[in-house]
């Protein structure tokens, strides 16, 4: 047998001292010194702690087209609106599409017009009006910017210190204690991270990004928001059968669920049934009108609880809205 006497240990602390810090935090919850971050989506704060808690992992996962691009870039401003009295600050790190083009995609919210027409395309160009609202709303961006951008691909060992560093510049000194800035992090794409030297391949670098993100959670205050694609056997024809089980994302389905699930504090997957001409989705076989409807399935909810929540793409608002559990199909005695 080896000796392993000549290791360094690994550090032991009692347990009273995570009860003493649970204790220090249950006061300051309670006392609103400590929040989670409110969403524009209540059913979605619902199903976490009533919002984004802090030193978590929330993955997001759906087919490409379902609007998991959207969800977030809705998110991030939405957070920024409705929690203008905590002190913290967004970083994203938008690995895949150039900066204009997603400033353009948010602008359909001020504007409630589409990308296509907010690019003059076809035969209507954009009115002055219109582009008087965008003007407005990035005027009314620069007043309270608290967002910042990370477009280079980059590898894990790069995000990590990018985090770190972007913590200590916006730190602050309080009653000559340094205050770390509270930072969202979110991802477009979990996948589209480069691979270094370390990794053997895109799941091995999966396992050491959750690694990193658990690391970056227990020692910094951050949050992270990672999307995520999904398994391709989600588009299995027998899983666009009406009013089966397998319409339904399931947490096998998330890319690389193996590396990132067991990091994970939340876990969504998001489904567009009516893109996959399912009219009634899944054993409950609930009725979809329409490809607006979007279904996030909450299939991890560490402090939370698991449930399926129905939303819909307005494209009159150009936003995701909460809409009603739809009706079931009746079934046949």
């Amino acid at each position: 047998m080896s000796d392993y006497r000549d290791i360094k240990p690994i550090k032991v602390k009692s347990k009273i001292e995570a009860f003493d810090e649970a204790l220090v935090h249950i006061k300051a919850r309670q006392e609103g010194r400590i929040r989670s971050l409110v969403t524009g989506w209540p059913k979605f704060n619902d199903a976490l702690l009533d919002g984004i808690e802090w030193n978590t992992l929330t993955v997001v996962g759906a087919r490409p087209g379902t609007g998991k691009t959207f969800f977030v870039d809705q998110l991030c401003a939405d957070v920024v609106e409705l929690n203008p009295n905590e002190n913290f600050r967004v970083l994203q790190f938008q690995l895949e599409m150039p900066g204009r083009t997603s400033a353009i995609r948010e602008l359909s919210t001020p504007t409630q017009k589409d990308y296509k027409s907010l690019n003059s395309a076809g035969s209507t160009k954009l009115n002055d009006e219109d582009y008087d609202k965008c003007v407005l709303y990035v005027e009314k961006l620069k007043k309270n910017a608290r967002t910042d951008v990370v477009y280079d691909p980059c590898t894990v060992e790069e995000f990590m210190s990018t985090i770190h560093h972007y913590v200590e510049k916006h730190s602050t000194v309080v009653n000559g204690t340094k205050k770390l800035c509270k930072v969202l992090v979110t991802v477009d794409h979990s996948t589209l991270f480069k691979k270094s030297a370390k990794d053997k391949d895109k799941f091995d670098m999966l396992y050491n990004l959750g690694e990193a993100i658990t690391y970056m959670k227990k020692n910094y205050p951050v949050a992270f928001i990672i999307l995520s694609q999904l398994n391709r056997n989600i588009d299995n024809p027998d899983r666009s059968e009406d009013g089966k089980y397998g319409n339904y994302v399931l947490d096998s389905d998330i890319f690389g669920a193996d590396a990132l699930l067991q990091h994970a504090d939340t876990l969504i997957g998001i489904n567009r049934p009516a893109l996959k001409k399912i009219r009634f989705y899944g054993p409950d076989r609930f009725i979809i009108p329409d490809d607006t409807t979007i279904v996030f399935h909450f299939l991890k909810s560490r402090n939370g609880d698991t449930r399926i929540s129905f939303f819909k793409l307005d494209k009159q608002l150009m936003k995701i809205v909460e809409i009603d559990t739809p009706p079931q199909q009746q079934k046949n005695k």
